[in-house]
């Protein structure tokens, strides 16, 4: 009756993540959970014992007790990326997150969802107006170097800004009205060493950052897109969640049946016990 009841708690958690994956299934940049299982600590009824003289060997007589979660994970493989025609929507095809920093509280956050706008002063920004973390300052024949908020820089005298475009290596490009271009900006990307250990946040964010070991302890022009085992940036593009329906109907059945077949076992014990209760009585 003990296992039956550990299992049924603990398929109940198994299918409380299944639930989070498929409501997430259209989130941009969503990476889907996953449940990791244990077996509990066993009964010993009977310790082994070596062969002695004429006594033959004992063997281990033990009972198992169930299941627990033993740790739930995320998903980090590659969704697919979309194209949205918005040219400050970002995708990362491959390894690195950007990182985002809220402007008031000065912390900062990394995150696959690369659904970039540019807000009325000119700073990249997600749907939470955290801006998006990179080198600036750049202009025509100086490259940006400044590490901070991506932000657009000034026209020159005369023009006006036309058009903005993002190469692969997050090289922010405007366009002015005449004809002229300046690279002023540069998106970087983090990587870590466990990206297991990132905290999710809501909203496509993830915390811990230092618990997740960066790759690098301060942006710095090693953080830059496709070098150093980072991915390349897709301007106009935004990351789909990774999240296989197939696969969590198919998880989804399989861990009915095993709550089913779990909750038929309290009903079997239940029986065996009233069986054993009415042979006392009588």
């Amino acid at each position: 009756m003990t296992s039956g009841v550990t299992a049924m708690e603990t398929f109940e958690k198994g299918l409380q993540v299944i639930g989070n994956n498929i409501a997430n299934v259209n989130t941009t940049g969503f990476k889907a959970g996953t449940t990791d299982y244990a077996d509990s600590f066993s009964n010993i009824l009977q310790v082994s014992s070596p062969a002695t003289g004429a006594s033959a060997d004992t063997q281990t007589i033990e009972l198992g007790t169930g299941v627990s979660v033993q740790a739930t994970g995320t998903d980090f493989s590659q969704g697919s990326l979309s194209q949205t025609g918005v040219p400050a929507n970002l995708g990362i095809s491959g390894n690195g997150f950007f990182i985002v920093k809220d402007p008031t509280s000065g912390n900062e956050f990394a995150t696959r969802d690369g659904s970039f706008t540019l807000d009325p002063t000119g700073y990249l920004v997600n749907s939470l107006g955290y801006r998006v973390e990179g080198f600036t300052g750049g202009s025509a024949g100086t490259a940006p170097a400044t590490l901070g908020d991506v932000k657009l820089g000034t026209p020159p005298t005369g023009t006006t800004l036309q058009s903005v475009s993002f190469s692969s290596t997050g090289d922010l490009v405007e366009t002015y009205s005449d004809g002229s271009q300046a690279t002023t900006n540069q998106v970087l990307l983090q990587n870590y060493t466990d990206p297991s250990s990132l905290t999710s946040q809501g909203n496509n964010l993830y915390s811990n950052l230092t618990g997740a070991g960066p790759l690098t302890s301060t942006l710095g022009s090693t953080n830059a897109p496709a070098q150093g085992g980072l991915g390349t940036v897709q301007g106009g593009t935004i990351e789909q969640s990774n999240v296989d329906l197939t696969q969590e109907f198919s998880s989804m059945i399989t861990m009915q049946r095993a709550f089913e077949a779990n909750a038929r076992l309290l009903t079997v014990s239940d029986s065996v016990l009233e069986d054993v209760v009415n042979m006392k009585t009588h």
